[in-house]
């Protein structure tokens, strides 16, 4: 069992791991409507990042739920890397964490006790992190290694951001690198250096706490994490639910250090071409743009950055607030327009 790789055992890893946005749609597309309950705020109607329910008139209850298989192999890092995952939506919602349940499935025939405890521990160092518990929990035996979190998270009404409230002229602005996908797919083949994936590490175990820092200006108008969508499709998501069109600059994007060498190389994941099979028709790319280069724009990204709009004489001063703390990559990417809901890259 010692010389399992954790990525071996499964078909596909991290955020990849999600359906594609256009299979999740018919998923959804004859289920009931949510009954029509004053205090949830937010439901499924516009693809939001966690479910709200307003308490009293001071407090709100965010509750969300996230696991996927694994995308390294290193045990505890496979938990550090889902509980940031799981954990980063409730701070996309503007909220902050109080506690946590665990969701635990192992094949036990190929994998010993002590390598899943370490996957729970690394999931309890970054609960820890984050202040909170990890009150209980869930497991079953699996054919696949899966590990995540339900998350509950508190705010109050005013700062729940949805990723829907995007304004005419609002500046984009992204908090993390994009390549985590393209990184894995390197790793699973054994072809990612030691330097990328201590980036690759760093990156997606920096808790999105931000976003509750955010939440409390009212200049920050929505907000939304870019997972497993890729940022095209986490875009699209708020294009949508806006009611307008995204621009988004590609020379402004912050690109993870070798994923572009990397991406020229094909190391593209299977969840990238799902992913623009399902929402490529509603985005404008630029002429004879490489495929490569739309694989980075589509790569699924595990515990991703969050995207933040705000209004365009701001977004320098929030930028410059979100890299002092403690997001060195943040950067203003594109801009919102009227028009039809969609996304330009320029």
């Amino acid at each position: 069992m010692d010389s399992v790789r954790l990525t071996d055992l499964a078909h596909g890893g991290g955020c990849g791991c999600k359906l594609a946005p256009s299979v999740l749609q018919q998923l959804l597309a004859n289920q009931p409507a949510a009954a029509p309950f004053a205090q949830l705020l937010v439901g499924t109607e516009a693809s939001d990042d966690a479910g709200v329910w307003q308490v009293d008139e001071h407090t709100c209850v965010i509750a969300t739920t996230d696991f996927f298989m694994p995308v390294v192999d290193d045990p505890r890092d496979f938990g550090r890397i889902a509980a940031a995952n799981a954990l980063s939506d409730v701070y996309a919602m503007g909220g902050k964490p109080i506690m946590a349940l665990a969701i635990l499935g192992m094949p036990l025939d190929k994998l010993d006790v002590a390598t899943v405890r370490e996957i729970l521990a690394g999931g309890a160092s970054i609960c820890a992190e984050a202040g909170i518990p990890i009150a209980g929990g869930h497991s079953i035996d699996s054919a696949e290694p899966i590990y995540g979190l339900a998350a509950i998270g508190i705010c109050k009404p005013t700062d729940i951001r949805r990723n829907g409230d995007v304004r005419v002229g609002d500046a984009l602005i992204l908090t993390k690198a994009i390549g985590v996908g393209i990184y894995s797919a390197a790793f699973k083949k054994q072809a990612l250096p030691a330097e990328a994936y201590a980036e690759m590490l760093a990156s997606t175990t920096l808790l999105n706490r931000v976003g509750h820092i955010l939440a409390q200006d009212p200049d920050v108008h929505a907000i939304t994490d870019v997972t497993g969508f890729g940022l095209l499709g986490h875009a699209m998501e708020m294009a949508r639910a806006s009611g307008l069109r995204l621009r988004i600059d590609q020379a402004s994007i912050p690109w993870f250090t070798q994923a572009q060498a990397l991406a020229q190389a094909g190391y593209v994941t299977g969840a990238s071409k799902r992913n623009w099979s399902s929402y490529g028709h509603d985005v404008q790319l630029p002429d004879q743009l490489p495929e490569w280069q739309r694989a980075l724009l589509t790569d699924p990204q595990t515990s991703g950055g969050l995207l933040v709009a705000c209004p365009p004489e701001r977004a320098a001063a929030i930028r410059a607030q979100i890299e002092a703390a403690g997001y060195p990559r943040a950067s203003i990417i594109g801009n919102a327009t009227a028009g039809t809901p969609g996304i330009e890259v320029i």
